[in-house]
C-alpha cells in the first residue's frame, strides 16, 4: 500500500547547499498546495509542460506544450522536480537514481517516469541525451514555472544564482491522483526524494 513521507521547508534565512557550496535561500512556507489525495490536473488548471526536445523539433511541432491530462490520466505516473538541469545534486544523484530503478519502476506497473524543471526544453533535452537517460526518463520543462507555482512548490534560488526554480520533490500519481509525496527539506537534500525511497512506496 502507498504511504507519503513528506518533508517541509523548515523557517530559516539561509540553508548550506550541498553542491558547489553555494548558500539557498530558505522559506517559512511549511505546506504545499498539492498534497496526497489532489488531484494534480485540478491543481494546476490550464497549465501545459514541454517535452524535452531539440530546437528544430520544436520548430517542426510548432513549439507544441503537453497538456496535464495527458501526462496523467488513466496512468501509472513517478514525476520527480528538481531545482535544474546541470546543476550537482540533480545531475549526480537524483536523476541517476531513477536511471538505474527504471526496471524496477516498470515491474510495479508505473506507465512513466518524468523529471520536470523549472528550465527550458531544450536546455532539458541536451540534459538528458548528456545524462543518456532519454530512453529511461521523460524529461519535461516548465519553462515559466507555472506548473510549481501552481502546486505551491515553487523556491526562490537566488542566492545560488539561478533565480526562482522549484522544490526538489518526488511523487507517484495513479490517475491524476497524488498517492505518495516527498519534498526535502531544502533543495540541496537529497534524503526522500530519490528513486529508491519512491520505490517501496508503491
Amino acid at each position: 500500500m502507498a504511504s507519503a513521507v513528506v518533508r517541509r521547508a523548515k523557517p530559516s534565512a539561509f540553508k548550506s547547499a550541498v553542491d558547489a557550496g553555494l548558500r539557498i535561500a530558505g522559506s517559512s512556507r511549511s505546506y504545499a498546495k498539492v498534497a496526497v489525495g489532489a488531484d494534480l490536473v485540478s491543481a494546476a488548471p490550464d497549465v501545459a509542460l514541454q517535452k524535452a526536445r531539440s530546437w528544430d523539433e520544436g520548430v517542426s511541432s510548432k513549439f507544441s506544450t503537453t497538456p496535464l491530462k495527458d501526462i496523467f490520466k488513466g496512468k501509472k505516473v513517478v514525476i520527480f522536480g528538481l531545482p535544474g538541469a546541470y546543476t550537482g545534486v540533480c545531475s549526480q544523484q537524483h536523476v541517476p537514481s531513477y536511471k538505474k530503478n527504471i526496471d524496477k519502476f516498470k515491474a510495479k506497473g508505473i506507465d512513466s517516469v518524468i523529471c520536470v524543471a523549472v528550465n527550458d526544453p531544450y536546455t532539458m533535452n541536451g540534459w538528458a541525451e548528456k545524462l543518456e537517460a532519454k530512453d529511461a526518463i521523460e524529461f519535461y520543462g516548465d519553462f515559466d514555472g507555472k506548473f510549481h507555482k501552481s502546486l505551491e512548490l515553487e523556491k526562490d534560488l537566488s542566492g545560488a544564482l539561478l533565480g526562482p526554480r522549484s522544490e526538489r520533490w518526488s511523487a507517484f500519481v495513479e490517475d491524476g491522483k497524488v498517492k505518495v509525496l516527498n519534498v526535502e527539506e531544502a533543495p540541496s537534500d537529497f534524503k526522500v526524494s530519490g528513486g529508491e525511497v519512491i520505490l517501496e512506496q508503491i
